[in-house]
């Protein structure tokens, strides 16, 4: 009965075309937005001084923007940390400033403010060559894991299965990168370690079902490419399906309850997630297709007979 409602389910495969061109898509738009505006880089990346102020009392992050701005510090973005009683403030490098003088000033302006008591808990200052190296070792980061990945994946089944493995980790990256250059939400290092979660995350959906095509290919005597792999994935449906809500709920979770400091990177993972599910199934499957992996390249090699199979 199961294998009967397996046989009748979605048809994937017959719908590639109208969900490649929808990825092409999305990579222009992406691609297009990287190159003309760029990413909104955080303080890791740009260097400059994270300044920690705890108060008394709740405060009011639309009060303080406002009077940090009335005062010339416009380009400080303000953010809550861990409670409503703290707050971070980033701040661009100041060549002529040290942290020092630069928090000193910040404390100034926030203490002329009568109504809270603002007291300093940390000041933090990023140089722009360590943002330089920072950025410069996240993307290489990056690459090694997708080479890395490249490899594990032409050993452990066909180099056709690697290129649609990479095929679909690319387009995840993109379009995560995309949606952060569009919405000019703050990239940082923790959105950096988002996205290559979102690797790890995507290839593990990937594998999954490559596993089972593998077998199908080796399995089922009956049926073309397109049927193997559209019964493939209709037999790990469930399994993906359940795995990305699971993940989600938690992300979900941390992107509305768990503060300023990580929202941004439940974000990148929470559409990590969801572009990763997508491209597992619909990527890096239609991909077997255009390279036309067919069952002759799976086959397991056959042994050669020895004098005792013989006896």
């Amino acid at each position: 009965m199961a294998k009967h409602i397996t046989q009748r389910a979605i048809d994937f495969m017959g719908k590639r075309r109208l969900a490649l061109a929808l990825s092409a898509l999305l990579i222009l738009v992406s691609l297009g937005s990287l190159i003309f505006q760029g990413l909104k880089l955080g303080l890791d990346f740009t260097g400059g001084t994270l300044v920690e102020v705890g108060y008394e009392q709740p405060v009011d992050l639309a009060r303080v923007r406002r009077l940090l701005a009335e005062n010339g510090f416009e380009e400080a973005t303000v953010q809550h940390f861990g409670s409503a009683r703290e707050i971070l403030i980033r701040l661009p490098a100041e060549p002529e400033l040290s942290s020092a003088d630069l928090s000193n000033r910040i404390m100034a302006v926030l203490q002329s403010d009568g109504e809270t008591r603002p007291q300093l808990r940390r000041v933090e200052f990023v140089g722009p060559q360590v943002g330089e190296e920072l950025k410069e070792k996240g993307g290489l980061a990056m690459l090694f894991a997708l080479f890395g990945i490249l490899i594990y994946v032409a050993w452990r089944f066909e180099y056709r299965f690697a290129l649609g493995a990479i095929a679909a980790l690319i387009h995840d990256v993109i379009v995560t990168l995309g949606f952060f250059s569009l919405t000019r939400l703050e990239f940082d290092l923790t959105v950096l370690a988002a996205i290559l979660a979102v690797i790890g995350y995507s290839l593990n959906d990937t594998i999954v079902v490559y596993d089972r095509i593998r077998e199908n290919f080796r399995r089922m005597r009956r049926g073309g490419a397109l049927e193997i792999i559209n019964t493939s994935i209709n037999q790990t449906l469930s399994r993906t399906l359940i795995t990305s809500l699971t993940t989600l709920l938690v992300l979900l979770a941390l992107a509305f309850l768990g503060g300023e400091i990580i929202r941004n990177f439940a974000i990148a993972l929470t559409l990590g997630v969801v572009v990763g599910t997508y491209s597992s199934i619909y990527v890096a499957s239609s991909f077997l297709v255009l390279l036309k992996v067919k069952r002759e390249d799976l086959l397991l090699p056959e042994k050669p007979e020895t004098d005792a199979d013989l006896l």
